[in-house]
């Protein structure tokens, strides 16, 4: 079910018209990586580069998740990653609570075809968006989430926004919650 469910969430992402996001992609961002991830990586949603190649993280933000993850001990081609929304907002603002509400159907789809151990939250829109929070990140182990231990830590781009010192307390919750979901067995 997996490799034909998450195909079918990606060709009906490229094609969606639920929300304005879709008016102004050049390419939607269904996300990548293998189908039994132990690890997914949740961001906000796709910026230029990403509307370009029709890629997750794979502009300056991917290049420091690439960078955290091998800190981390991990291999991007371990994880899948995604984003909340699945087309980029106008100049890089943080999408509406109604675009998230339209893509939620299809990060729930990945999340159960996927069946990962743990979901890894990258940034307070993401925390915000899968958990209800309002207000500032909470970092760490925040509970389950369709049946994965649910994690949060920062976005990649805080270095990009002049605070590069919280990157070691990414790579530390990268490494935390591989640590995790290596201890945990797969779901159902």
């Amino acid at each position: 079910m997996t490799k034909s469910e998450i195909a079918e969430v990606a060709r009906e992402v490229t094609v969606c018209e639920l929300c304005r996001l879709c008016g102004s992609r050049t390419n939607a961002v269904p996300g990548e990586g293998p189908s039994r991830p132990k690890l997914m990586l949740i961001g906000e949603a796709p910026g230029r580069k990403e509307d370009a190649t029709g890629r997750p993280f794979v502009g300056q933000a991917g290049r420091i998740l690439d960078g955290a993850l091998a800190k981390a001990g991990l291999k991007r081609e371990e994880v899948f990653i995604t984003s909340v929304v699945k087309c980029r907002p106008p100049d890089n603002r943080e999408p509406k609570p109604d675009e998230v509400e339209a893509c939620r159907r299809y990060l729930e789809r990945q999340v159960d075809a996927l069946r990962p151990r743990v979901v890894v939250l990258l940034g307070r829109v993401a925390e915000s968006a899968l958990t209800g929070s309002k207000g500032g990140l909470r970092r760490g182990d925040l509970g389950f989430y369709r049946g994965a231990s649910l994690y949060a830590t920062y976005h990649p781009a805080v270095a990009l926004h002049g605070r590069p010192q919280l990157l070691d307390s990414l790579v530390a919750d990268l490494r935390a919650a591989a640590k995790a979901a290596s201890a945990r067995p797969s779901g159902p």
